[in-house]
């Protein structure tokens, strides 16, 4: 464990230093998101159909397919990275106060990439204005997508307002060390700020995170997205229940081993170990095995109740479901992560960063086959069809392969971009560690008579 004290230019040091790699980085991110765009560009002069996704029934394919599934991934995360940050605050979870701002630009991340799905699903971009702005108060009762982006744009602006609160105490104290380009943008976030409303301040960011707490679990990836598939009987894949913990854990999953992720990637590339330490690895790492287990909990729920006595269509999708090479492949992946993570936490010497980055990538890339084989599934498999026999195979196209490349592409990006411009670690953070690294006071010693 690092005994170095972090100090102010350890999370300047991203704003101030802009190294080669910094730019190859963004170079490889760009050309994910550039091919992605072209993708989309050719879909939009030749219609949906370029992906198949616009055909059903008797043409084969389904309406759904990994667009939607990734929107969901990324929905996912992006509600998991918020709670994290949240939690920080509300429990007082200090030890974790070096990753709290990257999990809420995760958040902003994400929310971006899974608006944009909404968009690019839509086949015509127009359609967000003559299909939801134009008759919002109609389609708000009963339309799905009008809940998507209502969803979206609320968790957007709670999750803005509680990264804006935090930045401007960082950025106050701050201010003459940061680049003077970014003046005009400094000066908006700081705009009427004195240092009699920190206390203020934090008194807001503590409701806004109740807040968060609050609603993700009941209204947002633990309600309204799950609530679009699970309140549709005719798709036996689909309805019930236990959507709803399926998709928070599966949420809560992600976000953390994005996290994890990210994280590693800046203490890599910023030497951070005494910022974001062994131990905080350590703890995120146990986190994800938590909720590791509350995934594979949650299916197992979904596969008892499918296996026994659960009418003809609902047995046939469990089986469908069990015997698909990425619905097992991605169970085995998340449980063996589990069994790493139970072994580890017995056997510490088992862990490494190196293996908890792994570790966090085989989730990710899991919880991404699980959601889109989810949407698949649903259509493959329902209760009456106005065709005969059911809907043909499908495989993602390579537009829409490229989609999921393209939005990752747009995160780092996003996180690249950000990195210059404000600190990533929160002041408070530093603070605290500082505390944390103060020399104890030698006690008197005893004068012997």
């Amino acid at each position: 464990m690092s005994t170095k004290t972090p100090t102010e230019d350890d999370i300047l040091r991203p704003i101030k230093n802009t190294t080669s790699k910094w730019f190859v980085l963004f170079g490889i991110a760009g050309l994910a998101f550039g091919l992605f765009l072209i993708g989309w560009a050719y879909q939009l002069m030749y219609g949906l159909e370029v992906t198949g996704l616009s055909d059903w029934g008797s043409g084969g394919g389904v309406t759904w397919g990994l667009y939607i599934g990734a929107f969901i991934w990324w929905v996912g995360i992006a509600h998991g990275g918020i709670i994290l940050s949240a939690a920080v605050r509300l429990l007082g979870m200090e030890r974790y106060m070096p990753v709290a701002r990257m999990a809420e630009l995760l958040t902003i991340g994400g929310l971006s990439a899974a608006g944009f799905y909404i968009i690019v699903h839509m086949g015509r971009p127009d359609r967000m204005v003559t299909s939801v702005l134009g008759h919002y108060h109609i389609t708000v009762h009963n339309s799905p997508l009008v809940w998507d982006v209502t969803v979206i744009t609320a968790y957007f602006v709670l999750t803005a307002t509680y990264l804006g609160l935090t930045l401007r105490y960082d950025i106050s104290r701050m201010r003459e060390d940061l680049p003077s380009h970014f003046s005009p943008v400094y000066s908006a976030l700081t705009y009427g700020y004195t240092e009699e409303e920190d206390e203020v301040i934090e008194r807001m960011v503590w409701w806004v995170a109740a807040a968060i707490i609050i609603m993700a679990p009941l209204l947002l990836h633990g309600g309204v997205i799950p609530w679009l598939f699970a309140l549709l009987p005719t798709y036996p894949a689909w309805f019930g229940g236990i959507q709803g913990p399926v998709f928070l854990s599966i949420a809560l999953t992600s976000a953390i081993s994005g996290v994890i992720i990210i994280s590693a990637a800046f203490t890599r590339a910023y030497n951070w170990d005494h910022i974001i330490t062994e131990d905080v690895f350590r703890g995120l790492l146990l986190w994800l095995g938590f909720f590791c287990l509350m995934f594979v909990w949650f299916q197992l729920q979904r596969i008892i109740t499918g296996s026994f006595f659960a009418g003809i269509s609902g047995t046939y999708a469990t089986q469908a479901m069990l015997s698909s090479v990425i619905y097992v492949g991605a169970l085995a992946a998340v449980m063996a992560v589990l069994i790493f993570i139970f072994a580890q936490a017995l056997r510490p010497s088992l862990f490494t960063k190196t293996r908890a980055l792994v570790a966090a990538v085989f989730v990710l890339g899991a919880t991404l086959f699980e959601k889109t084989f989810f949407v698949v599934e649903g259509f493959q498999t329902v209760e009456f069809s106005i065709y005969e026999g059911v809907p043909g195979p499908y495989f993602p196209s390579l537009i829409e392969m490229s989609s999921v490349l393209g939005t990752i592409g747009m995160v780092t990006i996003i996180f690249l971009l950000v990195s210059k411009v404000v600190p990533v670690v929160e002041l408070h953070a530093v603070e605290h560690l500082q505390e944390g690294h103060e020399p104890e006071q030698e006690a008197p010693q005893e004068v012997e008579a």
